[in-house]
């Protein structure tokens, strides 16, 4: 799936698009709808990068057993592409 945005609500925000998929991926996962190997998967981070991410922001890793399988199965289908 492909998103476009206007170039002037990029530059307003000041943001880039790699900056507007991390705040996307941050607001999705603070809200419990990704997982956070999903979100780190939508702002093209490892897993580690986007903890730091987290962690800069002040944020925790609401990571439970639910969140350990599926970045599980999202590593795997990584290694297999």
């Amino acid at each position: 799936m492909t998103m476009e945005f206007p170039a002037d609500v990029l530059e307003s925000a000041r943001m880039s698009v790699p900056d507007l998929k991390l705040e996307l991926a941050i607001s999705l996962f603070s809200l419990g709808r990704l997982s956070m190997g999903k979100a780190a998967e939508l702002a093209a981070l490892s897993i580690g990068e986007f903890q730091l991410s987290l962690g800069t922001r002040k944020l925790g890793s609401h990571y439970g057993s639910q969140e350990a399988l599926e970045d599980a199965r999202t590593l795997s289908g990584l290694r297999g592409a």
